[in-house]
């Protein structure tokens, strides 16, 4: 989808927002992001000499990582020296207008550089504070630096992921930063209406990033304590529900089948021409499957062995069982159901390249989410900014305007 300047623009479900992100990399700015797709603005406060990390991470084009054109579009960029007493004094004057402040530094670094929670919230009554970290901001472990890796491994994914007996894998992107900063997102718009029915005072929003993996572990702390038992790694099963698995094809790829419902697993087993496995007592029920789901997968293993993906697909699409291919990006960019929910955008970065970039997630009915502008030029804004909050002219030098080579 290409955004259309003359069609009216939607109502925004934040419009009138003001966010100040203090963070940088992934879990911070993802979340600011989120918010900045529903019509918050959000100004984004950089080092004056490199600007976030993630404008250099992963792949780049004429100097600037195409990821940074996805996490920072609708952001307003501001460079301000947050080590120096003149950039603090400038931070706390936007943190005065503004109603969220997002930062994922390190516990206390804040503090020691006057910014703290205390110190804002007298500055501004109604702020909230999301603060994202390794390991929250409270406990024994809540100096220690921490990446979404080790919350990944604190949080108990990692334990889980890969083949069993082999070594434990990563998903393959930086999913605890992710979730945390979603699971900030969720705080935020809680403190928000707390702070709308309550008289209009803010609070904090403390999310670490274990706690936000352990929270989708499902039921990985109940049957320990029941039973003692210790999930492991199981490859691409999912330990307990049967059938579900990635499933080889004739082509040298894999199909992933759900047979799991007791409906679906009799019409998946008369699919394969297994009719005795339908209608076997013993399999009636998951509890049953789950018993003896290595059988099971060999019998629907050796069906689609004999088969292409798209042989697969269109024969088990035809009696309503879930199955799907393992989708490339490749496979993402041409699928018609990404097209048709425009989740595949065509964004022109600020350097006037054009960019696809994925869409905006969740879709509202009355006020949807949308791409207004790129990411943002480093310092591109330090002077409206700044302007915005009374600071004089002359605390807004040009050397605060990163110069656009700095970005090609």
């Amino acid at each position: 989808m290409v955004m259309n300047d003359n069609i009216e623009p939607p109502k925004e479900a934040l419009a009138g927002l003001k966010v100040l992100e203090l963070g940088q990399l992934i879990a911070g700015p993802f979340a600011a992001k989120t918010l900045a797709d529903f019509g918050a603005d959000v100004i984004k406060i950089e080092n004056i000499e490199s600007g976030d990390p993630l404008r250099r991470w992963r792949m780049m084009r004429n100097g600037t990582s195409v990821w940074w054109e996805v996490q920072s579009r609708n952001k307003r960029s501001v460079c301000v020296d947050l080590r120096s007493e003149e950039g603090q004094v400038r931070v706390l004057a936007l943190a005065k207008e503004a109603d969220v402040l997002i930062e994922n530094f390190k516990p206390g670094t804040l503090e020691g550089w006057g910014l703290g929670w205390e110190t804002l919230h007298e500055a501004n009554p109604g702020l909230i504070m999301l603060r994202i970290s390794g390991y929250g901001q409270t406990g024994p472990d809540k100096d220690k630096p921490g990446f979404g890796v080790l919350g990944e491994a604190m949080g108990g994914l990692r334990h889980l992921t890969g083949e069993p007996g082999r070594v434990p894998v990563r998903v393959g992107v930086s999913i605890g930063d992710s979730l945390s900063a979603l699971h900030g997102v969720i705080g935020v718009l809680m403190a928000l209406n707390h702070r709308h029915v309550n008289g209009g005072i803010g609070q904090f929003v403390d999310v670490a990033l274990y706690e936000s993996v352990f929270n989708v572990m499902e039921s990985l702390l109940p049957e320990y304590d029941a039973f003692k038992a210790i999930r492991g790694r199981a490859g691409s099963a999912l330990p307990g529900i049967a059938p579900t698995n990635a499933y080889p094809c004739a082509n040298n790829d894999y199909v992933l089948i759900g047979g799991n419902g007791d409906s679906i697993y009799k019409r998946l087993m008369n699919a394969i021409d297994r009719p005795d496995l339908a209608d076997d007592p013993q399999f009636s029920h998951n509890e049953g499957r789950a018993a003896d789901a290595e059988s099971l997968d060999h019998a629907i293993g050796a069906w689609t062995m004999k088969r292409s993906v798209e042989e697969v697909i269109e024969k088990l699409d035809a009696v309503n069982v879930p199955v799907g291919r393992v989708y490339t990006i490749e496979d993402i960019v041409n699928s018609p159901q990404y097209q048709a929910r425009d989740m595949i955008l065509k964004t022109t970065t600020a350097n006037g390249e054009t960019l696809a970039v994925p869409g905006v997630v969740p879709k509202l009915s009355a006020t949807p989410g949308r791409l207004k502008t790129p990411a943002p030029m480093l310092g591109a804004h330090t002077a409206e900014c700044l302007g915005q909050v009374g600071w004089p002219e002359r605390f807004r030098p040009e050397r605060f305007v990163a110069k656009k080579s700095m970005d090609n």
